[in-house]
């Protein structure tokens, strides 16, 4: 279908006779200018989409940045029947902004409209640079906020700030998983510092502290003279209008105080103990568990409905043993926070001993750990006997005697080449495949340790070769002798 001339009624065709750049381009800068002045948070993404497929009266308009991992490298600009994708200009070079419109088949853009377009990459590409600067500064991307809020450069870690950076600039409904002592708290709190509510309250509820009897007073509030004697207040939710709840350890609540909280979930709404009327609230929910709920559904523990109220954005916050690449940049982060003007440093055998322990307390724990050595440690580095049994483990069990005693570093390889043997049913051949040493260097460390045991023995060898060995062989049934 053509454009028709001057005149039409149709505002597509009117556009398409007279160039829209002039008169288009200008309303829409001024229409963001009055945004900010009005909202400094303001949308100014949706903003100016809207704008855009109002004055050019377009079926669809989107800017959107394309993170480079997701990038099939569009070629732009492209056009089909019904749509155009423009490249917008961006300083970033690890993301590719584009402009994209949809419009219907019968009714074509004409030139003019597209020279719109095409200027309007421009201001879309100045939306985009103001839209990263302000995520900069809420959401940390510069090194050192980043360290300060979550620590850690392992990939699990970097996947978690991604994901906050998106949800952060929704209003959903987010849980929270992990373990206790991951840092879900931290997470929600970043979530509400990054989000649109930042300015409003952060009110953070402890749903394992919550009696049954006094869930409605504590979560909804309590109307004056309830009772003789009461006073009447504002329960949770209201503290929390205009900015976020934080209901923490939600698995923890009872059957019966679940029922209560998924109504007020559903209509944003509360009712004060001892009235009859309902007052709105606008809130953001976040909340967190350390068990897993789906499981608890399963088995009647957790309400289904009020689960699939809750898990519509899901974040799993990684257990510390699940990132142990971050287990040193925690460590030296600790002791700078508790002791900034000079901080000791750990060991390289105390180091070692933190990242083979399993952690069941996570980062949590971790910090009280450094909080500990801080505390007992007479000297500006922390030992390995700075930390306490159960971290050092095997270190204390099998290499502090052995630093003790003034075993060479050839008296260890042996050692560790004996295990190896064992474990390998006595194959030579295998366990110079495993120890990636030769043959000949295999018998030497054989020979070392066994100047005074008995030829094809075992039961001179170190106690805890002994044993790992045996439970081996009873593991398979039983292993050939040594050869």
């Amino acid at each position: 279908m053509s454009l028709t001339p001057n005149g039409s009624s149709d505002p597509f065709q009117r556009l398409g006779a007279a160039s829209p750049v002039d008169t288009v381009l200008p309303r829409i800068l001024a229409v963001l200018g009055i945004a900010l002045q009005k909202t400094p948070d303001a949308d100014l993404n949706s903003i100016f989409e809207q704008e855009v497929c109002r004055e050019l009266a377009l079926r669809s308009v989107r800017l959107r940045e394309i993170p480079v991992r997701y990038q099939a490298r569009l070629v732009t600009p492209t056009r089909t029947t019904e749509g155009i994708v423009l490249g917008v200009p961006s300083r970033d070079p690890r993301a590719q902004a584009v402009l994209e419109v949809g419009f219907d088949a019968h009714r074509q853009p004409g030139p003019n409209v597209v020279q719109a377009l095409v200027a309007l990459t421009h201001v879309g590409g100045l939306v985009v640079e103001s839209n990263r600067t302000a995520r900069a500064t809420r959401v940390g991307e510069g090194p050192a906020d980043r360290h300060s809020a979550l620590v850690g450069s392992s990939t699990a870690m970097q996947t978690l700030r991604e994901r906050i950076e998106r949800v952060s600039t929704t209003d959903f409904t987010v849980l929270i998983q992990g373990e206790s002592g991951t840092g879900k708290e931290l997470v929600a709190r970043l979530i509400h510092d990054r989000s649109r509510r930042r300015r409003g309250p952060f009110v953070a509820v402890n749903c394992a502290a919550i009696v049954d009897t006094l869930l409605e007073a504590e979560l909804f509030g309590i109307e004056e003279r309830t009772a003789t004697g009461v006073r009447g207040r504002r329960g949770k939710f209201e503290h929390a209008d205009g900015g976020t709840l934080f209901l923490d350890e939600i698995g923890d609540l009872s059957l019966a105080a679940q029922a209560k909280l998924l109504r007020a979930i559903q209509d944003l709404s509360v009712e004060r103990v001892g009235t009859t009327g309902t007052k709105r609230v606008d809130i953001r929910i976040l909340a967190a568990t350390n068990r897993p709920l789906a499981d608890m559904v399963a088995t009647g523990l957790f309400r289904a409905d009020l689960y699939y109220r809750l898990s519509g954005v899901e974040i799993l916050v990684p257990p510390l043993r699940a990132r142990r690449d971050d287990i040193r940049e925690l460590a030296v982060h600790f002791l700078a926070r508790h002791r900034p003007a000079r901080p000791p440093v750990f060991t390289e055998a105390a180091l070692d001993a933190l990242l083979l322990y399993g952690w069941p307390g996570n980062v949590r724990e971790l910090e009280r750990l450094v909080e500990r050595a801080l505390a007992l440690s007479e000297s500006e580095q922390i030992q390995l006997d700075d930390l306490p049994p159960q971290v050092r483990g095997e270190y204390a069990v099998v290499l502090g005697p052995a630093v003790a005693a003034g075993d060479t570093m050839r008296a260890w390889g042996s050692r560790y080449a004996w295990l190896v043997f064992e474990r390998c049913g006595g194959n030579k051949r295998r366990t110079c495949r495993l120890l990636d040493i030769s043959y000949h260097t295999l018998k030497a460390y054989l020979r070392y340790s066994r100047p005074h045991h008995q030829s094809g023995s075992v039961a001179k060898l170190p106690a805890w070769v002994r044993s790992v060995s045996a439970d081996k062989r009873r593991a398979e049934g039983g292993a050939p002798p040594i050869r």
